[in-house]
């Protein structure tokens, strides 16, 4: 399913088969939680900028409009028109960061719903047969997200009970996807590592996810609280125990910079609502930084958002136009917004992988890391 076309010292060029497609790494996927994009973007403004992944949730999915209705229409794919490659996640940091009252058992989590109150319950065996019936390509493992930060001896106890999870979700996507009536039977599980900041409890639990011979491994539970600098010697102590002919997925995460790090330390899928949700308030990514289009200072500007754009939005709108329909509090603002951040991520990506690929990454992360999340 992955296969490693070359490195970079830690940096990884690969390509990965789903059902629905092949996945050139690395890459980030764009955040569609509950089946589309915040401002606005269909699927087939996902083909025009060039997306190779849609995310959506497990959890938003499966209280509204439920899960076993995507099913009768077909799955996730038929449903929003998206033919590519589709990952979901397993709803447990939804569960631990929207619901209310929470009670956490070895079977799973009771807890209200955000949308209405009404009590549900989720384990790995939901979690797993909520994902079949989405029919995604790529199933994340129903974990725990513990706060940062949190007691040690908490943070040891969850990363065990998230172990025990994650053979149970193994077993049970298995059985789901041996079913005639299966949506997506070449679905695959990727397991995720927890342990909060504590190195020594991330190595020992990656070592003990890995010897499970999964399609993939994530790095989970980052980007919540610690710092850039703390969550990037997360990465360096759990990569070198992560099987290398498996992609690795850094959850959550983040800024350009971040992602530029990321990919310098070993990590090949990624994935952020910050470009969409950026975007919806004006903060737009260019090649020399971060702009904010409201900005009085683009009142009568006629270039594009970033003249090294190609993008729709730039190859057609002035940064004056965009500031205007912001102030006009129009509707196309966000649309316009989220599609040119969005082709920006994408673009960046391609970009990493032709470093890669030329043997540049280098010199391409000494330039970009830190001009691509300066604020100009």
């Amino acid at each position: 399913m992955f296969k490693l076309i070359k490195k970079e010292n830690k940096a990884r060029l690969g390509i990965m088969e789903t059902p629905h497609g092949t996945i050139q790494t690395p890459v980030f996927m764009n955040v569609g939680t509950q089946g589309a994009i915040k401002g606005a973007l269909s699927a087939v403004d996902l083909e025009r900028i060039n997306c190779q992944v849609e995310l959506s949730n497990t959890y938003h999915l499966h209280v509204r409009p439920s899960d076993e209705l995507i099913k009768k229409m077909g799955g996730l794919h038929t449903f929003m028109t998206w033919e590519h490659p589709i990952l979901t996640d397993s709803g447990g940091f939804q569960i631990f960061s929207l619901a209310g009252l929470r009670k956490i058992k070895e079977e799973g989590v009771s807890f209200n719903s955000h949308i209405d109150g009404r009590k549900i319950f989720m384990g790995p065996e939901e979690s797993m047969r909520i994902q079949s019936n989405l029919g995604s390509d790529i199933a994340m493992a129903f974990d725990e997200c513990v706060k940062i930060p949190s007691p040690r001896e908490y943070v040891e106890k969850s990363a065990d009970r998230t172990y025990r999870w994650l053979q149970r979700c193994a077993a049970a996507l298995k059985e789901y996807n041996s079913r005639d009536d299966a949506v997506n039977p070449g679905q695959v599980l990727f397991g995720i590592n927890q342990g909060a900041v504590f190195k020594d409890i991330r190595i020992e639990h990656m070592k003990k996810i890995a010897e499970l011979g999964l399609p993939g491994y994530a790095i989970g539970g980052l980007a919540v609280g610690e710092t850039h600098q703390e969550m990037y010697d997360i990465i360096e102590a759990v990569e070198e125990h992560m099987p290398q002919d498996r992609p690795r997925y850094l959850m959550g995460v983040g800024t350009p910079g971040n992602i530029i790090e990321g990919v310098y330390r070993g990590v090949d899928f990624f994935d952020c609502v910050m470009p969409a949700r950026n975007g919806r308030h004006g903060h737009l990514f260019t090649w020399d930084g971060i702009i904010n289009i409201k900005n009085e200072k683009y009142a009568e500007d006629s270039e594009p958002i970033d003249v090294q754009c190609s993008c729709p939005v730039c190859s057609r709108y002035s940064r004056a136009y965009l500031r205007h329909l912001f102030k006009a509090e129009e509707m196309l603002a966000m649309r316009l917004s989220v599609m040119h951040n969005l082709y920006f991520y994408n673009g960046l990506m391609a970009r990493i992988r032709d470093s890669i690929r030329n043997d540049s990454f280098a010199e391409f992360r000494a330039r970009y890391s830190a001009l691509l999340d300066t604020r100009i």
